[in-house]
């Protein structure tokens, strides 16, 4: 079964296609990129393949890209002042920022900005796509969505890489629980007010969220807080794997460290600064590894 979704915009509407899954609970995950698709998109968009009960909306300015794509990923052509447009007009604020990494501290406001785009779904979230899935429902999963209202795949912060909110109104205002969220907005400076605002450590350490001070309340702060006066329920686990370890295996959507540790996805984000781009490949494999210095079959 599926439906056709209408997202309106100032010039026209995008028509998606939406399908309908025997999941209970739906998740959209939002994903701007302002720049050409990079190399390691081949392999996100072919994880993502493996996990079709998720849809992903990609917004990009890249026109030149023609691959095909799995059914599960809704390519939206806008430009960067367009959506800085959009944003403007829904947080009824001036964002004058150039710099599209600026956006990390609007992701907390995805489900608020791009609410017709969401509409309908259980959950939304952001991610990246620097990023190769595992099976995501295998750690996400119905009991997990029924009972937490925000989702981080971290023990210790808010995932600005990938996080969780339900879709209500509460939720989806949160950014504005917040008391410094307007001169984030108003700011063309990088807060990384998604996470921590720069304060990884601290709350790696364990510290409560009261000790970590910074310059202004995170969504870790603010997501941490409203848990602890049970305003809503956060999850936090860790079940990914980042920076280079190597030993990492992908076999038909299943992602796992060491043959031994399934994990839900790995974040190229320390990869990507090695430069290593591995060849292109004219059909992505079933079976791939991730190595500290390459991606081989």
């Amino acid at each position: 079964m599926c439906s056709l979704r209408l997202w309106v915009n100032h010039r026209h509407y995008v028509g998606i296609l939406i399908y309908e899954t025997n999941m209970n609970k739906s998740i959209a995950l939002i994903i701007p990129y302002f720049s050409k698709i990079p190399w390691y998109f081949d392999y996100f968009i072919h994880s993502c393949k493996y996990n079709l009960t998720v849809h992903f909306f990609i917004i990009t300015d890249d026109t030149a890209y023609d691959k095909k794509v799995p059914e599960n990923i809704f390519i939206i052509h806008k430009t960067f002042e367009e959506v800085k447009a959009i944003i403007a007009e829904k947080v009824q604020m001036d964002v004058a920022f150039d710099d599209p990494y600026k956006l990390c501290d609007f992701k907390p406001a995805y489900g608020f900005i791009f609410s017709d785009l969401v509409q309908g779904y259980d959950f939304w979230g952001y991610g990246d796509i620097d990023m190769i899935f595992g099976n995501i429902r295998n750690f996400i999963t119905d009991d997990v969505l029924n009972e937490y209202d925000v989702i981080s795949l971290r023990h210790d912060f808010l995932t600005g890489n990938f996080s969780l909110f339900r879709n209500i109104e509460k939720v989806n205002k949160l950014f504005t629980r917040s008391k410094d969220y307007k001169l984030v907005f108003a700011n063309s400076v990088h807060y990384c007010f998604d996470e921590t605002n720069f304060h990884w450590d601290e709350f790696t350490e364990g510290k409560h969220y009261t000790e970590v001070k910074s310059e202004i309340e995170s969504m870790t702060h603010v997501v941490k807080r409203l848990h602890e006066e049970k305003y809503l329920k956060a999850y936090f686990d860790y079940h990914v794997i980042e920076g280079v370890p190597g030993r990492i295996k992908w076999h038909n959507g299943i992602m796992t460290f060491k043959n031994k540790f399934e994990v839900i996805f790995y974040h190229l984000i320390w990869f990507k600064r090695m430069n290593k781009a591995p060849k292109p490949l004219k059909k992505m494999p079933e079976i791939f590894w991730i190595s500290p210095t390459r991606i081989y079959t």
